[in-house]
């Protein structure tokens, strides 16, 4: 793939298989922190290899990232780790979250502006399988693009549970995901006035009736545990021909009493019967994941500790974040299968790969022909002065001393 993109060229030093699996893994030589200058200092230790900065610094261009980038498009593809479902969870092909987290960046990155106007941010949209437990969509924008204008509806969609929070909410979107033969999950918005038409079971005693009444009109007077009614929603369609039409749709919503704060979780759905009330305010919890996958690239494998003002580079070291995570998921899933009884927390797996991900990159590195590193040469090259000129802060007190008594 690095030949087909022009990415290795004859005669040069530094060894592309190697430098790729350098910014997977290599990123923990530096703690938390993803640096150009760490990488090398990684590349270095896992090749045996001494490079001048400049050579390796050259390494990181446009026709990188695109390899990067199919790299992560491959792995997407083929990475899926071992789980376990409920029947039930075998009427859809996969759970699906939608989800953005902001990340800062150099504050003299323009390209990415902040809501505050001395910084720079990032949003990543994520689309998590959580059926395999890896990305299915990403993409990377400035902080003040919308969450929701990343997520497009269509055919992808069929057959499939869709979970996301309010940033998504939109009847619109309800209704292509229904059109689509997708399945959603989200919370009802508080202050949501639907059209009650239907009522999705029964209830004993002289319950209130609920048929014809709007939803907040009732809510405040009932005390049954949970809520199950078939409501009408109105939203424009998208416009065609300067013409914009209305119409109206059916949709579940459903609500289970917190007895804490003594009202409803309320929940809009086209989940079927099959899944009682109580079950899908438990389903929506599984939205926790994306927060968790957050939480592990961005403390574990550096997502928010980019040093550089390149924008270029902030997309390629984006997507090495990602790859990162696929790797780790890849390795978690070998492992589950060879020890199937055995239960790895996946976030105490991120940690424990994490620790040992220069190792990993030092037995591939052999693997690929290079010798075991040499520590006293690595040492040397790694932490002597760079340039003669630059003098150490003794010696520029010791020579500005020199220079007033020879004046």
């Amino acid at each position: 793939m690095a030949r087909e993109r022009d990415v290795v060229q004859r005669n040069r030093k530094v060894d592309i298989t190697v430098l790729v699996w350098t910014l997977i893994l290599g990123f923990a030589v530096d703690g938390e922190a993803r640096t150009i200058a760490g990488f090398q200092r990684a590349y270095s230790a896992a090749t045996n290899q001494t490079l001048s900065r400049s050579s390796f610094y050259d390494r990181f261009t446009p026709a990188l990232a695109a390899l990067l980038s199919d790299l992560l498009e491959h792995t997407l593809e083929e990475v899926a780790v071992p789980h376990t479902i409920a029947p039930r969870f075998e009427l859809f092909r996969e759970v699906l979250i939608a989800d953005a987290t902001v990340f800062r960046l150099h504050r003299l990155l323009s390209e990415f502006p902040a809501t505050h106007s001395d910084q720079s941010g990032a949003k990543l949209h994520l689309v998590q399988n959580t059926t395999t437990h890896t990305i299915e969509r990403f993409k990377l924008t400035d902080e003040y693009t919308h969450e929701s204008s990343q997520l497009r509806t269509g055919s992808w969609l069929r057959g499939r549970l869709l979970l996301f929070d309010l940033g998504f909410y939109s009847f619109r979107r309800f209704a292509l995901i229904e059109e689509n033969s997708g399945f959603f999950l989200t919370r009802l918005k508080s202050n949501a006035d639907l059209l009650i038409v239907g009522k999705r079971r029964k209830w004993r005693g002289r319950a209130i009736s609920l048929l014809g009444r709007r939803l907040q009109e009732v809510l405040g007077d009932l005390t049954r545990e949970i809520i199950d009614v078939t409501v009408e929603i109105s939203f424009k369609r998208r416009a065609y021909a300067g013409k914009q039409s209305t119409d109206t749709m059916e949709f579940r919503v459903v609500g289970v009493r917190n007895e804490d704060t003594d009202d409803y979780h309320q929940y809009v759905t086209n989940l079927p019967d099959a899944f009682t009330p109580r079950q899908i305010a438990a389903l929506y919890g599984l939205r926790w994941e994306v927060e968790l996958l957050f939480r592990e690239l961005k403390s574990l494998y550096g997502l928010e500790k980019f040093q550089t003002s390149d924008p270029a580079i902030v997309h390629l070291l984006v997507v090495a974040a990602l790859l990162t995570l696929t790797v780790s998921r890849a390795l978690l899933g070998v492992f589950q299968e060879l020890f199937p009884k055995t239960v790895f927390p996946r976030e105490r797996w991120a940690k424990t790969f994490r620790s040992l991900a220069q190792l990993i990159l030092e037995d591939l590195a052999q693997s690929f022909g290079h010798p075991p590193p040499n520590l006293s040469e690595l040492m040397f090259h790694g932490a002597r002065q760079p340039e003669k000129s630059r003098l150490l802060l003794s010696e520029r007190v010791a020579e500005a001393f020199m220079r007033r008594y020879s004046a």
